[in-house]
């Protein structure tokens, strides 16, 4: 990382590839498209939520689901171990912990998968219903000006 000056004087030199970015010539180079949160995929031929979003849904989704499995397990799990385990009081958590862990880690794993998920489904419906309403909106009220415009109003509009 430079100062604007030698980013300038790579750019003039040839040995920089522009990209556009936020603040040019400091820190690395971003572009502001990848700041939205819709890309096109081209591949499948609709929007997807962008990376950034995606990894940060995924990191929440995971600790969520993990916490609160965590939590119902201790809650539900170990008391219905402590009744149906007899014999010392730490007996039922050594064969809970095991199976809390893995309850957690499923938990996990599947809200780091659900939420993105989540979040491509709500994003995607929010704009499509966005743009649908936009479209909506401007026909009726383009059939409003047709039904009130005089014939030589609507010669011009056309």
């Amino acid at each position: 990382m430079g100062t604007r000056e030698v980013y300038e004087e790579k750019l003039r030199n040839g040995n920089l590839h522009h990209d556009p970015t936020i603040n040019p010539g400091l820190g690395s180079a971003r572009c502001p498209r990848c700041l939205s949160l819709l890309n096109p995929d081209s591949d499948k031929a609709e929007w997807t939520i962008n990376s950034v979003l995606e990894d940060a849904t995924a990191v929440a989704g995971s600790g969520i689901g993990g916490m609160l499995s965590a939590v119902h397990g201790f809650n539900t799990g170990i008391p219905f171990l402590q009744n149906h385990i007899k014999g010392p009081k730490w007996l039922p958590f050594v064969t809970g912990i095991p199976l809390l862990l893995m309850f957690s880690g499923a938990s996990a794993a599947f809200g780091g998968y659900a939420l993105p998920k989540f979040a491509q489904l709500t994003v995607t419906s929010y704009y499509a219903a966005s743009s649908a309403s936009h479209y909506g909106i401007s026909l009726l009220t383009r059939h409003i000006e047709e039904a009130y415009a005089t014939p030589s109003q609507q010669e011009r509009l056309r």
